[in-house]
């Protein structure tokens, strides 16, 4: 009984790093989005448009590549609802980035 117990405990201590682990890829692309809106907080636009839509695309390329029982809160729709609309955000927003006149800022 107590072997049965322990294995019981090892099976939920891994599910609770599972719960954990998965969401990874989110705060990947959320820490890139953060620095993106410190560099915009720093009168950086420029740099934190291209590193936001940066985060965008990466998001959208982990959540194509991960599948759906590890995406955590990438997850929000399906596949190729979640791929579409962050790649083309991401990309719209790489374009604004880098066609608009900067006006003397970075």
């Amino acid at each position: 009984m107590a072997a049965t117990r322990t294995r019981a405990d090892r099976i939920r201590q891994a599910r609770e790093l599972r719960r954990y682990l998965v969401q990874i890829p989110y705060l990947v692309v959320l820490l890139g989005v953060l620095i993106a809106a410190l560099l915009v907080v720093f009168d950086r636009w420029r740099r934190g448009a291209f590193v936001f839509g940066s985060a965008l695309l990466l998001g959208a390329v982990l959540r194509a590549l991960i599948p759906t029982s590890r995406a955590g809160l990438l997850q929000v729709r399906g596949r190729f609802f979640d791929v579409a609309a962050m790649a083309s955000v991401g990309t719209l927003i790489l374009w604004l980035a880098t066609s608009i006149d900067p006006l003397g800022t970075d």
